[in-house]
């Protein structure tokens, strides 16, 4: 057997001005903007795509672009939304709620938003050590088959999802409620395949919201234990293709990975269950349907936030608040999944849950402060994305793909300007002249 010697010399590339770690739809827009702005910028992906849950995590829809007037997710959000849209036939072009997501198509889209701005990309590298002298994070270890490397950079964006670059270079954070229990509970999203499009299309409708989903009779017929409660959303999302948000995983922490292995192997298992549950209780759509694909990401609602130097509060999300510095809008419901006893398996339980979601009128939103993307204690680093510095029960509306995409071109904008001007300071970076910047690229701040 060869062994591979071990050096303990590691390589430093420090040829960044910004560095963004995780390429989901905040570190796409974040690296695009920051790339525009002309800072030299390099985009760390664990996976081998651009995108996270819209693509590799197949979520099979974006929420709502808008607040049932107007688009109100601008610039690269909107960008990226119109761009995977264009390419579904399907799809009517007006269409802002709920949209279907093409995942392969969408990878492209991210690939060329990101390439396309200047940013440099490095997939199939994982984040493993962050250092730091003082209040500043010098540089950061990224593991892939050139081994072991430090990267440094002025200024560092974390978009992982789960504010991973933050919480090791000893930011403090939250996780779930108070106590640090009850995170929301996690999906593996899935493909089916060979579907009738008009037996889908025609028929019942599969959300729990409907009194005549067969998600309730394949619950009171027991013969799917692995299906957990009614969470069924679907979308058709190509040709004899839906795209299914369904089941609920609970107790699971993406921070924990023997935790994020059981809840893999059980999604899978999900899956099945619901493919051959919908064969033989919605035989005309789904008789001759094959589970074409899971997901290579688990659909993680919930795990860290960060404490910053402002915590959005559920007062805010009631009172619309507007803020000087806010970098965009929100006008997502709450949308907080509930915890394993709280599962719903009758209609009149998921009825008793929507009427907690606190839903906005038409036109009506809440500003999200540049603040909240600033954690304590660290002078060179920014988050974007669901970590950011909120109440657990507001992460359950900004944590979704629309306002991850407006923060991360925020993010990307102040870390180019903190690396220019502020030599990485990012608390230097005047709100002012950020938003003047986000509303030269089309940003909706009214």
């Amino acid at each position: 057997m060869k062994t591979i010697p071990f050096s303990a010399t590691i390589a430093l590339d420090d040829s960044w001005d910004v560095i963004v770690c995780g390429g989901g739809p905040a570190g796409c827009a974040a690296a695009a903007a920051a790339a525009r702005e002309g800072a030299r910028t390099l985009l760390l992906e664990a996976t081998g795509a651009l995108g996270g849950m819209g693509t590799s995590g197949l979520v099979p829809a974006w929420t709502p672009f808008g607040d049932q007037e107007k688009i109100i997710y601008r610039g690269i959000a909107q960008k990226v939304f119109e761009a995977c849209k264009a390419g579904m036939p399907y799809v009517s072009s007006v269409d802002i709620d709920w949209v279907p997501i093409d995942p392969e198509r969408l990878k492209r889209v991210y690939d060329d938003l990101v390439t396309g701005a200047g940013a440099s990309v490095r997939f199939l590298t994982n984040l493993t050590h962050v250092t730091r002298n003082g209040n500043k994070v010098t540089s950061i270890v990224v593991a892939n088959k050139d081994g072991l490397t430090a990267c440094a950079a002025k200024v560092f964006i974390d978009c992982t999802g789960d504010a991973d670059l933050a919480a090791w270079a000893g930011a403090d954070f939250h996780k779930g409620n108070a106590e640090g229990k009850k995170l929301m509970p996690s999906t593996l999203c899935f493909v089916l395949s060979n579907v009738n499009e008009a037996a889908y299309r025609n028929g019942p409708n599969l959300h729990a919201s409907n009194p005549e989903s067969p998600i309730y009779k394949i619950l009171e017929s027991g013969k799917y234990p692995y299906i957990p409660d009614a969470h069924a959303c679907s979308n058709l999302i190509g040709p004899g293709s839906v795209g299914f948000n369904a089941g609920h995983l609970w107790n699971v922490d993406n921070t924990m990975p023997e935790s994020m292995s059981e809840a893999m192997i059980l999604g899978r298992k999900i899956a099945e269950q619901f493919r051959a549950a919908l064969a033989e209780f919605f035989p005309t759509a789904f008789g001759n349907s094959f589970l074409v694909s899971t997901g290579a990401l688990m659909g993680i609602r919930e795990s860290r936030r960060i404490d910053g130097d402002y915590v959005l509060t559920l007062q805010d999300y009631l009172d619309r608040r507007s803020f000087p510095d806010e970098i965009c809008r929100n006008s997502y419901f709450i949308d907080v999944h509930w915890a394993k006893e709280d599962a719903v398996s009758l209609l009149s339980q998921h009825a008793s849950w929507e009427k907690k979601g606190f839903q906005y009128e038409k036109g009506e939103s809440h500003g999200i402060p540049y603040r909240c993307l600033v954690p304590k204690g660290l002078e060179n680093v920014l988050v974007a994305g669901r970590s950011i510095s909120c109440e657990q029960i507001v992460q359950g509306s900004v944590r979704v793909m629309p306002v991850c995409l407006a923060m991360g071109e925020s993010a990307g904008i102040a870390a180019a300007h903190a690396a220019k001007d502020h030599s990485g300071r990012v608390r230097e970076v005047s709100p002012d002249h950020l938003r003047s910047r986000l509303r030269a690229e089309g940003a909706y701040l009214p």
